[in-house]
């Protein structure tokens, strides 16, 4: 049987160059009207019994190829569990090596969160009691901007995921950070259920996430640089979730992603906004310090240089939510290849670690909830 390569289905992005029987050539397609390119998803068929090479080509000039030395590509033969495979960088490619057990396999950056799930997890959750759902607007291409609201306490907190589609660690994060959040029987969750009011927004880019985009909207703008003045033509999904927090405040947020480059789990605050206050400097460094006490797969040793003071680039929702509501937020990054501090060789970081990681985040806010609304 001849092996093929296909990538015609949601989130799916790879081309074949050449095939010479079971050695592939492929490129990562670039971000719809951007450069940005590192997300592959794609599908292998008929190998069953051999051992494939799939070598990309392009990887050297993606937008991080400081994330491919030490980076295994994620497999999988049921789109449920996803494991590590045999990956090398070299020369400005990477190459995939997979002994195929199966006649039909995936291949991706991380394990994929697609759009059909995304509705299933929505409306499951929209379902459950205490929790209302609404549209905050639609995308460029049309897709609803879901938000889920839970909880009746005085202080507003969001949480949003995926404003660079193809950090999918985002969403596993928000599953198990909701998972936690509206169980009934959860004694944390019935505290900031009734001290703290979630809105909660699992993708913030759902047309780069069905593109098969890494970081940008169906515009090619990275929504993450647009918080400063979001407009209807370049970047809807961020003028929606703005306005509505413009509606309902914020007092603590956390913006979740994923980093190709840096093998930890880490937070980037809010340090150089122009009205920064030792009350937010305070809160943040306890959150931080709370999370790394409860979670082993935390720390705050590796992670982002700080901006100088009045340095903080504004564009960004950490720094613009900070200033302006004075709200306590951050960036959670999660990586791509595994947790240095806790490796596993399996799995690497998975869907999975960032569930639980969602369950210890909302851990650490209840510790500190009552100085929020103190």
């Amino acid at each position: 049987m001849t092996a093929h390569i296909s990538a015609a289905f949601d989130s799916g992005n790879i081309r074949v160059l050449s095939q010479d029987k079971d050695r592939f050539d492929l490129e990562i397609a670039r971000d719809h009207q951007s450069d940005f390119y590192q997300w592959f998803h794609f599908r292998l068929t008929g190998a069953a019994g051999r051992t494939v090479e799939m070598r990309i080509v392009n990887a050297g000039r993606s937008a991080y190829p400081d994330g491919w030395p030490g980076y295994r590509a994620r497999w999988s033969d049921d789109r449920e569990t996803w494991r590590q495979t045999e990956t090398s960088f070299a020369d400005g490619v990477l190459t995939i090596r997979h002994a195929c057990a199966s006649d039909s396999l995936w291949f991706a950056y991380f394990a994929p969160y697609s759009i059909e799930r995304h509705h299933d997890l929505v409306s499951s959750v929209a379902a459950l009691p205490g929790v209302s759902y609404r549209s905050l607007g639609r995308t460029l291409d049309g897709q609803e901007i879901d938000c889920l609201t839970v909880g009746e306490g005085r202080a507003q907190v969001w949480l949003y995921a995926r404003q660079h589609p193809g950090e999918t660690m985002a969403e596993w994060w928000m599953e198990g950070a909701l998972a936690r959040l509206t169980d009934p029987a959860d004694p944390v969750a019935r505290v900031l259920r009734r001290e703290a009011t979630f809105h909660v927004v699992p993708n913030m880019n759902p047309d780069g996430s069905r593109r098969g985009h890494l970081r940008t909207n169906a515009a090619g703008v990275n929504l993450n640089r647009e918080w400063h003045e979001p407009t209807a033509e370049r970047s809807p999904e961020v003028l929606a979730v703005r306005n509505r927090m413009d509606e309902t405040g914020v007092d603590f947020a956390i913006d979740v992603h994923g980093d190709e480059a840096i093998p930890y789990v880490f937070l980037a605050g809010f340090e150089g906004i122009p009205s920064w206050t030792e009350r937010q400097g305070k809160l943040f460094a306890r959150y931080r310090e709370t999370l790394a006490r409860r979670s082993p797969d935390f720390q705050f040793r590796h992670g982002y240089a700080v901006a100088g003071t009045g340095q903080a680039n504004l564009s960004m929702s950490t720094n613009q939510l900070a200033e302006r509501y004075g709200a306590v937020s951050m960036t959670l990054e999660m990586p791509f290849k595994d947790n240095d501090d806790l490796p596993d060789p399996e799995f690497g970081w998975s869907a999975e670690r960032s569930m639980r990681l969602g369950e210890d985040c909302l851990g650490a806010l209840h510790e500190m909830i009552d100085a929020l609304t103190a």
